[in-house]
């Protein structure tokens, strides 16, 4: 199985006033294109850190990323921005859905940064609907849909523009027991069905079960599960 992502002796410092603060410490870790993969780890342990290095949403103070053969961490922030709109999904614990536009434009706010016709911006937005399974609930507006469906939308969001890789921040940590099922088996389903790659943080063992493997942070570093406290 080909890597989608390699990670190599990858840190994260902060710096507070003349503090600093080594939130992930080299780093190693390979991703296969395909794999469902849960990062887990108590809280602070750097585990939403270096998902959001994964995705480009941040980048490091040393080692580096490669996604798909290409070392991210040398990105400038336009061409970032570019790499991120095209190749990778984001879903959030808190959906992160505009409040006043209906399901059906929350998922078109992606393709507002290709080329596309508004037109085609419809069609894949109603397909990405019709694939969480919510081509009934495209005009409604977040405040009408449950917690479960407004992260089905933010699902559909971030599967309209056909990316690669997902990366989901604890996707069901705001919902409950049923509606995270749902959800999870969704992903699981883009997964298997669709060969998306998915980096999903999760502090839910329940949740990671439904991932192909799991990989342990714990103070910054990857550890084995017998270590953790």
């Amino acid at each position: 199985m080909a890597k989608l992502i390699e990670i190599r002796d990858l840190s994260k410092v902060y710096t507070r006033g003349k503090q600093k603060i080594e939130v992930l410490h080299h780093i190693d870790l390979d991703v296969d294109a395909g794999d469902f993969l849960a990062l887990m780890g108590p809280s602070g342990s750097g585990k939403t850190t270096l998902l959001n290095l994964i995705g480009g949403l941040d980048l490091p103070t040393g080692g580096s990323i490669s996604v798909g053969g290409q070392r991210i961490d040398q990105l400038g922030a336009g061409a970032l921005a570019k790499w991120r709109a095209s190749r990778v999904g984001f879903v959030f614990q808190l959906y992160n859905l505009m409040p006043m536009l209906s399901a059906q434009r929350n998922v078109e706010l992606p393709l507002l940064l290709t080329k596309l016709s508004a037109a085609e911006r419809r069609k894949r937005a109603s397909i990405a609907l019709q694939l969480v399974g919510l081509a009934d609930r495209a005009a409604h507006k977040p405040a009408e849909l449950s917690g479960g469906q407004q992260q089905r939308v933010s699902i559909a969001r971030a599967i309209v523009s056909d990316p690669a890789l997902l990366v989901c921040d604890e996707p069901t940590g705001d919902l409950d027991r049923q509606s995270a099922e749902d959800v999870l088996g969704l992903l699981r389903a883009l997964n298997r069905d669709h060969g998306k790659t998915i980096v999903m943080v999760t502090h839910d063992p329940k949740a990671a079960g439904y991932a192909g493997h799991t990989v342990h942070l714990d103070k910054g570093s990857l550890v084995e599960p017998s270590t953790l406290a």
